[in-house]
C-alpha cells in the first residue's frame, strides 16, 4: 500500500459539523506546509495593514494586537465554508477534551446559515431530541443571548455545561409563526449508536443514530442477535439512517463492509485540482481503528446476499450518506425515503505552532461510481415522503457552502404540507411528538410509511430487484428559481 495512502488515512477526518454534546474519538495529524511559488498579494496586505492601523488609531475601545490578529485569522478561515474554523489554544484543548471524554451537553449537530445557528440533526435519545428539537430549526437565542453572528464553536461552548444544569433555547421553525421556547437539562451524552428489532419473522431492523468507535462491532452484534432471535437465517434487513448526522469515517466503511464483498470500494476522496486522496474499501485495514480481531469475522454468510433496504432523509448526513451511496452504487440495497443532507466534504484538524489548530475542508467524498454528494445528497431509489415532516433542510442552505464539483444541481430546503393547517393545539402537538419519539425507539410500520415501504420491498424480491439503482435512471430535475432570485 502506498505510503501516501497511509499518511492520508491518519489525518483526522470529520464527518460532522459542530457538535453539541457528542463524544467522538479522533486522532490528529500535522501537515507540512508546501512552498508556494507565486508572490504575496502586496496590495491586499497593505490594505489589511491599513485597516489594522485604522482600528488601532480610531476604534472606540483599545484592542490588543493579539485579539485583532486572532479575529482576523478566525474570519479568514470561517469565510472558507461552514465547516472550517480557526481554534486558539483554549479552543483546540476544548475540542480534544470533547472528543476524548464525557461532558454535559444537549446532543445535536449544528451549522451556520445566514448568520444564525441551524440544527442539522438532533441525536437520538438525548435532551435535544426529547425536547422536540428538529432538523432545520434555527436556534435564535441561547438563554437570553441572540445567536445572530455567533460562531458554531461559541454556540457549542454556551450549550455545553455541567450535567444537570438547565438551559433555555429559543427556536425558529419554518412552519411555526411564533418562536418556540424549549427548556432543557444538560446531560452526559452517551449515544447508543445502534439499536435493533426483529420486525417480524425473517426480517430484521438496525437503526444507526451516529457513527462511533463501537458502531461496527455493535452492528455485527445486532446481526447476530437478530439471527438468534429469529431462530433461522434472516430473509432481509432494514438499515435506518434517518437523522443520522454522521460520525467517524471508519464506522461508515465498516457498516458498508457488513453487506459488501471483501475489497469492494466504499468511498474515495479528491482534494484540490481533483487530486486523488484516499481510497477506502470493505477491508478490515480500512475500518479497524486499533490493532485487534476483525469484528465482522463472525457474520453469517447470508448477510452478503440477502435483500437490504436503507432509510434516509434530509437529516442523514456525511457518514450515513457514504453508506447509502456505497450500497446504492454496488446495488446491494434499495434506498428508501427522501433526499439526504448533502455533506460531502472532509475536514482535517491541523495543529499550529501556537498550540491552536485549524479545522479546514481538505477534500470531497466520492461514492464508488465517482458521484459527489456535496450539496446534492443521495437520491432515494424509492421516494417516500414523511407526512409528519414539514421541513427538509440541507447542506446547500448553509451560507458559504462548497458547490458540487461535478456541476450537479444543488438541492436546498423544501417545505411539505403542514398537518392540521398549523392549527393543532399544543396538547395535540405534544402527544404527536411523543408518539413520533416512541415510534423511533420501537419501529412501527403501521405508523411509519417509509419503514412500511422498506419492508414491502424486502418481501417482494422481484420488486426489490427492479428498484435497485432506480435513482440513477431518473431524469435529473431542472433547477428551480428561488423566490429571491
Amino acid at each position: 500500500m502506498p505510503q501516501k495512502h497511509n499518511t492520508l488515512k491518519k489525518i483526522t477526518l470529520y464527518s460532522l459539523g459542530a457538535l453539541s454534546g457528542i463524544a467522538l474519538s479522533v486522532a490528529v495529524q500535522g501537515f507540512a506546509a508546501e512552498p508556494k511559488s507565486e508572490g504575496l498579494p502586496i496590495q491586499s496586505l497593505r490594505t489589511m495593514a491599513e485597516v489594522y492601523g485604522q482600528i488601532k488609531a480610531n476604534y472606540v475601545n483599545a484592542e490588543t494586537d493579539e485579539k485583532l490578529l486572532e479575529n482576523a485569522m478566525k474570519g479568514m478561515v470561517a469565510g472558507l465554508d461552514p465547516h472550517s474554523e480557526y481554534m486558539n489554544k483554549k479552543g483546540y484543548a476544548e475540542l480534544q477534551e470533547s472528543t476524548s471524554g464525557e461532558f454535559g451537553g444537549l446532543g445535536m449537530e449544528i451549522g451556520a446559515e445566514d448568520g444564525l445557528i441551524k440544527v442539522i440533526a438532533p441525536i437520538e435519545d438525548t435532551p435535544a431530541e426529547r425536547a422536540g428539537i428538529r432538523s432545520g430549526d434555527f436556534i435564535v437565542k441561547i438563554e437570553n443571548e441572540s445567536t445572530r453572528g455567533m460562531s458554531t464553536t461559541d454556540a457549542v461552548k454556551k450549550m455545553r455545561g455541567k450535567p444537570g444544569t438547565k438551559i433555555t433555547l429559543t427556536l425558529s421553525r419554518k412552519d411555526n409563526a411564533k418562536p418556540i421556547v424549549v427548556h432543557l437539562t444538560r446531560a452526559i451524552i452517551k449515544v447508543k449508536s445502534v439499536r435493533h428489532h426483529l420486525l417480524e419473522s425473517g426480517y430484521g431492523y438496525i437503526r444507526i443514530s451516529q457513527f462511533q468507535e463501537r458502531t461496527v462491532p455493535a452492528v455485527a452484534e445486532a446481526v447476530a442477535a437478530l439471527t438468534k432471535e429469529n431462530g433461522a437465517p434472516l430473509k432481509g434487513m432494514v438499515v435506518d439512517l434517518r437523522d443520522d448526522p454522521g460520525g467517524l469515517l471508519n464506522g461508515a466503511v465498516g457498516v458498508s463492509a457488513v453487506f459488501l464483498k471483501n475489497g469492494d470500494t466504499v468511498v474515495s476522496t479528491k482534494g484540490r485540482d481533483n487530486k486523488a486522496g484516499m481510497l477506502l474499501k470493505a477491508m478490515p485495514e480500512d475500518y479497524i481503528l486499533r490493532p485487534g480481531s476483525d469484528p465482522l469475522s463472525g457474520l453469517p454468510s447470508e448477510i452478503k446476499n440477502m435483500p437490504v433496504t436503507v432509510l434516509i432523509n434530509s437529516g442523514s448526513a456525511s457518514a450515513s450518506e457514504i453508506v447509502a451511496g456505497a450500497l446504492q452504487d454496488h446495488k446491494r440495497a434499495v434506498i428508501v425515503g427522501t433526499r439526504s443532507f448533502g455533506k460531502g466534504s472532509v475536514q482535517s484538524v491541523i495543529p499550529l505552532s501556537n498550540g491552536g489548530a485549524v479545522k479546514i475542508t481538505t477534500a470531497l467524498y466520492y461514492t464508488p461510481n465517482d458521484r459527489s454528494i456535496q450539496a446534492t445528497g443521495i437520491v432515494p431509489d424509492v421516494e417516500v415522503a414523511d407526512k409528519n415532516r414539514t421541513f427538509e433542510s440541507r447542506e446547500a442552505d448553509l451560507q458559504g457552502h462548497i458547490g458540487n464539483p461535478l456541476g450537479n444541481d444543488e438541492v436546498k430546503s423544501s417545505i411539505g404540507s403542514a398537518t392540521d393547517n398549523g392549527k393543532a393545539d399544543d396538547k395535540n402537538k405534544k402527544d404527536k411528538d411523543d408518539e413520533d419519539l416512541s415510534s423511533r425507539r420501537k419501529p412501527n410500520p403501521e405508523k411509519d410509511d417509509q419503514l412500511r415501504k422498506a419492508i414491502e420491498l424486502l418481501k417482494n424480491p422481484a420488486q426489490w430487484q427492479k428498484s435497485l439503482g432506480l435513482a440513477a435512471k431518473k431524469p435529473v430535475p431542472k433547477k428551480k428559481k428561488s423566490d429571491d432570485e
